[in-house]
């Protein structure tokens, strides 16, 4: 399970270092076997170990191809799907293309979300952020924030 954001930096190979605190489990759940793809939302990048991606995989499998939306969604996550495997020493090589989907610099953030991890570039993530607090302030001074069922059941 993956929590936490982390400051992380791009050398100039377009490389960063997972965080030590995973490399043991990648390494022992999948031999360091990962699979970067775009978000197809957010200007950032979902990060996935090999079997997590595999059930995603598996989900897309069953979507429809004469659905457009379906197959928009099948054509831009598997169509960017990199293996990123890590090497000894916790470093994964991003692509450029998938690079350049994120805007990443020199600055990142790595942002655990409980399966995969998202990449964002530290600026971008941090204005983000900002707009979502914003937004969820707006919506409880306004009374707006209607949460759906999911979130009304949830007690933090």
């Amino acid at each position: 399970m993956f929590r936490g954001s982390f400051a992380l930096s791009l050398d100039d190979k377009g490389r960063l270092t997972l965080p030590t605190r995973y490399r043991d489990s990648l390494l022992s759940e999948t031999g360091g076997a990962l699979i970067c793809t775009i978000d197809h939302k957010d200007p950032c990048l979902l990060l996935y170990p090999l079997t997590e991606w595999e059930e995603i995989e598996e989900k897309l499998k069953r979507l429809s191809s004469f659905n457009p939306q379906e197959q928009r969604l099948k054509r831009l996550l598997l169509g960017h799907a990199t293996d990123c495997d890590m090497d000894k020493n916790g470093r994964i090589l991003l692509p450029a293309t998938l690079r350049e989907h994120a805007h990443l610099s020199k600055s990142l953030r790595l942002v655990g979300q409980l399966n995969k991890f998202e990449i964002w570039d530290e600026e971008t993530w941090h204005q983000r952020v900002a707009e979502d607090m914003a937004t969820e302030k707006e919506m409880a001074i306004a009374g707006d924030a209607e949460l759906s069922e999911r979130l009304q059941d949830l007690s933090l």
